[in-house]
Parts: structure tokens; C-alpha cells; sequence
């Protein structure tokens, strides 16, 4: 029979029989033994290790996915920073990891989150500033505060590399030359060479921080007027993204040089992407305000916020900030990398940091857009009196001629879009006892009559228009019935207003007629500060201070205004200041 195994540690002998005596052939048994102990040394070791690594990189619960929303700029570095992410295999409570990072607009993620349907676990907007206004928007603080930021990218000036030389005898870079040459009503200024395009600030951070910049500025220098004019002449040269600003900025139209607002990092993708028509920067020499990329995270769930907040570290270490500064962006505190180097037009040093805006001042600034871009209902009461046709001396025209003049200057003013109408008025000038004529109905200025379009029906209309060399001024029974079908035809979404030129000489109606106190009574009545229609009065001529007082009496009693044009020019500052009242509607007035 074969021999029993009793006892393996003894090599299966019993411990009282002495072992059987082995042959030894050239000492090879007293090799093999230590390098048997190696071997399993090295395996017991090899398992430690494997112990040990898997400690933090435990995925045998399976994966942790970590759903990340950022905004299209900064996406494709996220996407690479989370990539090398993933392949370290975090681990959290024995799951991996996964983190995807999609791409969407700020705007629409935070109203996704005010409505409260956003699935995303981690969010990078692209500035605390449009999460500001978000939060004026939905008029409710449904978003969460954010926590640090993590990359940086100062708003700036961009004009194309080919006609950048061009500008410097026609635009200084600075947000006060900015608004002068986009201002509406500066006919004879930079706006001749430069033309000025923008980003809807509703919709784009950059676009907000450019008007937030302008604003600050522009109320520095004393150009709250010429602002006005500025924000009214770019609410129509709106671009929808970066991409589309930059492109245009290349294309040759006119001889103006067109001149845009973005973001370094927006310009440093474009010349990646476009190299053979590259933009420059161009930085304002005020300071500027800077994208900062804040992160929030929206998770309620444990274990999602632990990899949430171990991703937001990992977003803060150098091996990220490096992928960030490669795609353009500055790391936080403003440093930049070898894409922001001067021979690739930008200057390295990080430029003057304006002082951000608190909350509210961010809320009265996306109020000021809102309403300055409000469409205009306008209708515009013409006096074709006889003391029309009187001459203003110093001029070399009549009163007629001035105040075609002014309506020609003033409905300049206005964008395609506007609803505009005519109606001219003295006594008795559409039959017996109607003291006005329906010349131009409200309308789009960009809707044709009969042909052609209601802008230059306005336009002929009043060139042709003469005064009624017998007529006398029906102007409180023309007010009653204009505000009248005003106010049954009012339109919610405009900014609706009565505009009145006249040659300042007050109702003169031989007639009889509405009488002063009857008229302000009828206003005063028919005024609906939830459906305002203001009256806005302006006068022209040596007799228009002589009615000062009833002028004001009657735009006060509808929230509007009374100006006394002392020469024509002037008029486009009264046209802006009407503007500006549509901002305070109806309170103007406390």
C-alpha cells in the first residue's frame, strides 16, 4: 500500500520519524529552495499591491455616473479634463466614476433649473453675471449659489487683423468710444467708420458683461443720453453666438469697419478654427469685465456629491488648469498660457479688472434692455397750422420746414420694426368740424403701402407737407381722438406713445372745441398706468415758450414729457430723453 500524508507541514512524514536522506546533485536542491521562498514572496507581494491600488480604485459596486452640464465654450476642455478623469478610475464607496460633460447655453440651463426640469448633477455656466440677471428674470431665487470658480475669460473688443490698422484714426479701444460710435443719434461721430455689433445680453454672459461695462463707463463720462442712443442703434445690430460675431467681423461690408464685443477665449477658437482670417483683440482702456465659469453643484444624492465634489477638486489641479489654458481660457486668478501670447494678438498680462456689479445693479441693467427693446407704437400729430408757414429767423426755413426736419431726425431714430403713424392737424382739416387728417396709418415701418414701404411714405409725406395758410390749431380735439384710438388699439408689448410737434402756440380753436381744462380732465381719466400711453411734446419756433405751461400740463398728465427745441439739433437729444422715459413707465415722475 501506498504511504499516508499525516501531516503536510512535515512534508508529510510523522514527526517522530526522521526524514528520509536526500541525494544532493551539485547543490541544486539548496538553490531551488530559496528561490521557491522569492517566487511566492513576489506573489504575496504582487497581491498586497493589488490590495492596496484597488483600495481607491474599487469598481467592483460598478460605475458612479456624474452627469456634468457646461456651457459650449468651455465644454470641449471639460470633455478632455474628465477623460483623463475617468482613466484614474476615482473611486467612490467601491464605484468608479464616470463623468460625461454635454454642452448648453447658460441661459437655457438655468431655465431648465428655475422650471425645475434640469437632470444635470454639476454645472459650469460661463458667468455668475447672467445667473444674476436669471435670477431677475424668473423673479424668484430658484438657482443655487455657485461655489468657486474655475477658469476666467475678460470680455474685450474685436475688429479683424486685416482692418484693425484702420481703426486706430477712428476708434480708440475704450467703452466710451464704444458708445459714441454706436449711438443713434451721434450722426456726425465714429459711427461713420466704425460699425459696432453686439451679442443679445439676454441670452449670451458676454454680451451682458459688455453692457454692464459700457453702462459703468458711459455714467462715469456723462453719456447717459449718448448710452441711450447706443443701446437703441445695437438692440438691431444683435449677433445670436460668438461664432457668428467673429465671422462677420471678416466680411467686408461698406466702409465701415465693423468692430465687435467677446470674449478672448471666443476669439482664440476662431483663429484655431479659421486661421486665414483671424481676429485681434482689442482691450478697452477703462478695464473690463471677465467671464469667471462658476460651478454649482445641483446633486441631492450622497453618493453623487462625494463625485462631485472629488471632480470639483480635480477641476482646481494643475494638469487642469494646464488643458483649460490651452483652450484660451486664464485660470482664475487671470494667468494665461502660450494661446494668449502676443504673436497671436492678445497681451498675456491680464488687463484692469473693473469692479464687478452687485446683484442689483445686474437686475436694473437687464430691466434698462428689456424695456429700451420693448418694440415702438408710435403716433405722431403734425401741426400744419397757419402760423406755420411763419419763417424762424436765423434759419433760412419755416417753422413747417424745422419741424419736418425734426420728425425726419426723430423717426430716424426708430428700427424697422417700429409701428408708426401720421396724422396731421389745425382746424377744420378733414371736413367741417375735424380738426385732423389721418395722413399715414400706424403701421410697421417696414410694411409696404400700396407699394411702398410706410418709412418712405413718411418720409414723402412729411417733404411734401405745407401749412394751411388759414388754419388755426385744433390741437385739443386732434389730442382727444389720437389718444383715444390709441388707447383701444394699445399693444401690450410696446412701448406705446403720442408724439406731438408743434410750433409751441398752444390749442387755438375759434371754434370752441375741447377746452384746456377738458382735455387734461380726459387724459388725467383716460390715463391707465397698467396700460400707459405717455405724450410726448415737442415745440419749435419763438411762440413755443409762450405755451410752456399748458404743453407740460398736458404731456405730465399721461407720465410724458414737454420739450422746447431751441435749435435743431437739439432734437435728438429730446428723442433720446423720451427713450428714457420708457425705462421709469410709469413712475417716471416718483
Amino acid at each position: 500500500m501506498g504511504r499516508h500524508r499525516t501531516d503536510e507541514l512535515d512534508d508529510g512524514y510523522r514527526a517522530s520519524e526522521p526524514p528520509p536522506r536526500r541525494r544532493s546533485k551539485n547543490s541544486r536542491g539548496r538553490v531551488l529552495v530559496p528561490l521557491a521562498g522569492a517566487v511566492a514572496m513576489a506573489v504575496l507581494l504582487g497581491v498586497a499591491a493589488f490590495v492596496i491600488f484597488n483600495r481607491d480604485h474599487d469598481c467592483t459596486a460598478g460605475k458612479l455616473p456624474l452627469r456634468v452640464v457646461a456651457t459650449p465654450d468651455i465644454q470641449p476642455a471639460l470633455n478632455k479634463i474628465a477623460g483623463n478623469y475617468n482613466k484614474a478610475m476615482h473611486s467612490i464607496d467601491s464605484k468608479c466614476v464616470e463623468v460625461s460633460v454635454t454642452k448648453e447655453a447658460a441661459a437655457r440651463t438655468a431655465n431648465a433649473l428655475a422650471a425645475g426640469k434640469s437632470k444635470a448633477d454639476f454645472w459650469v455656466a460661463d458667468s455668475s453675471l447672467l445667473m444674476e440677471s436669471m435670477r431677475a428674470i424668473s423673479g424668484k431665487d430658484t438657482l443655487p449659489q455657485v461655489e468657486g470658480s474655475i477658469a476666467s475669460s475678460p470680455v474685450v473688443l474685436a475688429a479683424a487683423k486685416a482692418s484693425a490698422e484702420k481703426l486706430s484714426g477712428a476708434l480708440q479701444p475704450s467703452w466710451t468710444a464704444m458708445v459714441s460710435a454706436a449711438n443713434v443719434a451721434n450722426v456726425d461721430g465714429p459711427g461713420r467708420k466704425v460699425r459696432v455689433l453686439a451679442l443679445d445680453p439676454q441670452k449670451n454672459s458676454a454680451g451682458l458683461a459688455a453692457l454692464l461695462a459700457a453702462a459703468g463707463t458711459a455714467k462715469e463720462a456723462g453719456q447717459d443720453k449718448a448710452l441711450v442712443g447706443a443701446l437703441k442703434e445695437l438692440s438691431g445690430q444683435l449677433a445670436p453666438d460668438s461664432n457668428a460675431l467673429l465671422a462677420s467681423l471678416t466680411v467686408k461690408s461698406g466702409s465701415r469697419v465693423p468692430v465687435g464685443v467677446t470674449t478672448e477665449q471666443a476669439i482664440h477658437a476662431h483663429n484655431t478654427k479659421k486661421p486665414e482670417a483671424p481676429v485681434v483683440a482689442l482691450y478697452p482702456k477703462e478695464g473690463t469685465l471677465s467671464l469667471d465659469y462658476p460651478v454649482t453643484i445641483l446633486t441631492k444624492d450622497t453618493g453623487v456629491l462625494k463625485a462631485a465634489t472629488d471632480f470639483k477638486q480635480e477641476l482646481s489641479s494643475e494638469s487642469a488648469k494646464k488643458v483649460l489654458r490651452a483652450a484660451g481660457f486664464r485660470s482664475a486668478d487671470g494667468k494665461a498660457g502660450d494661446a494668449l501670447s502676443e504673436d497671436k494678438g492678445f497681451t498675456p498680462e491680464a488687463p484692469v479688472a473693473l469692479d464687478p456689479p452687485d446683484g442689483a445693479t445686474v437686475t436694473r441693467m437687464v430691466q434698462t434692455w428689456t424695456r429700451l427693446n420693448l418694440g415702438s407704437r408710435l403716433l405722431t400729430l403734425l401741426d400744419v397750422s397757419g402760423t406755420m408757414a411763419l419763417p424762424v429767423p436765423g434759419t433760412g426755413m419755416t417753422r413747417m420746414q424745422a419741424i419736418n426736419k425734426i420728425a425726419a431726425e426723430g423717426l430716424g431714430l426708430f428700427p424697422a420694426g417700429s409701428e408708426i403713424g401720421l396724422w396731421t392737424f389745425s382746424t377744420h382739416l378733414d371736413g367741417k368740424g375735424k380738426d385732423w387728417k389721418e395722413n399715414v396709418p400706424v403701421g410697421p415701418l417696414s410694411e409696404s403701402i400700396d407699394g411702398a414701404l410706410r418709412k418712405d411714405v413718411m418720409a414723402s409725406t412729411l417733404a411734401q407737407m405745407r401749412a394751411k395758410a388759414t388754419g388755426d390749431t385744433g390741437l385739443n380735439d386732434t389730442v382727444k381722438a389720437a389718444y383715444g384710438q390709441l388707447t383701444k388699439t394699445y399693444q401690450q408689448d410696446k412701448v406705446n406713445t403720442l408724439l406731438i410737434l408743434t410750433d409751441g402756440a398752444g390749442n387755438d380753436d375759434p371754434d370752441g372745441g375741447v377746452k384746456n381744462s377738458e382735455i387734461i380732465q380726459y387724459l388725467t381719466k383716460t390715463y391707465n398706468p397698467k396700460r400707459p400711453i405717455s405724450i410726448l411734446l415737442i415745440a419749435f419756433g419763438p411762440d413755443a415758450k409762450k405755451g410752456k405751461k399748458q404743453m407740460e400740463t398736458l404731456a405730465k398728465a399721461t407720465g410724458g414729457e414737454a420739450y422746447i427745441a431751441e435749435n435743431i439739433l437739439q432734437v435728438r437729444d429730446f428723442f433720446l430723453q423720451g427713450m428714457e422715459r420708457r425705462l421709469c413707465t410709469p413712475n417716471c415722475d416718483g
